[in-house]
């Protein structure tokens, strides 16, 4: 369910970027108000996502998904270049972001820590 409400995230942030390219330095009214509803929709889901998911991934595939996928949009709905070396470092994003989980799954982290793991010494030495 979490993951849903992470991708759910990147859609609405992808739109509200759109939004943000067609409001045109907020001189169009309609795409400047979808904007603030789609980034508000974002961060209300990603804060929700985080409840399960590790902040580190999270924001790793919010932020990574969401620049490969508006780049995509870039040149499919606004005509943007789209270089080689542009495409490599998109998919270097990609890359990095399938390894942060990766990382995480094969050292076993927990994925609903819910609050950071904190631990103290006592006067004795010994970790509590």
């Amino acid at each position: 369910m979490h993951w849903l409400l992470l991708l759910a995230a990147i859609a609405a942030e992808v739109a509200g970027t759109t939004f943000m390219k067609l409001s045109m330095g907020f001189t169009k009214l309609g795409p400047s108000i979808l904007l603030a509803v789609c980034y508000l929709l974002s961060l209300t889901m990603l804060n929700l996502a985080l409840k399960s998911v590790s902040m580190s991934v999270a924001y790793a595939v919010w932020s990574g998904a969401g620049t490969a996928l508006v780049a995509g949009i870039g040149w499919v709905l606004f005509g943007e270049r789209m270089s080689l070396l542009k495409i490599v470092c998109i998919l270097l994003i990609i890359a990095g972001v399938a390894g942060l989980n990766l990382v995480e799954e094969s050292h076993g982290e927990p994925k609903n820590s819910g609050s950071p793991q904190l631990s103290t010494r006592s006067s004795e030495g010994t970790e509590v």
